[in-house]
């Protein structure tokens, strides 16, 4: 299993609708508004990176109000 953060900016005013609609997508474990360079924090998960790269391309930045995305895998040093 693989775990990110995914780390998203979006139009003004849209912070809260959007973490609302990413909130319920597959594999999505949480999805909270933020202050800072970005509006909202997304903790996700997948069975693989590649599925979680198609997750975040094929699913989240389709999102409508999102404008850029960063995602941040989770490692276990």
């Amino acid at each position: 299993m693989v775990q990110a953060y995914i780390l998203i900016q979006t139009e003004v005013g849209k912070a809260t609708a959007v973490a609302e609609l990413v909130g319920r997508l597959p594999g999505v474990i949480q999805a909270e508004d933020v202050t800072g360079p970005y509006d909202v924090v997304v903790r996700a998960q997948a069975d693989t990176v590649d599925e979680l790269g198609r997750m975040v391309v094929a699913k989240v930045q389709q999102v409508d109000g999102i404008t850029r995305t960063l995602t941040c895998p989770v490692v276990n040093l």
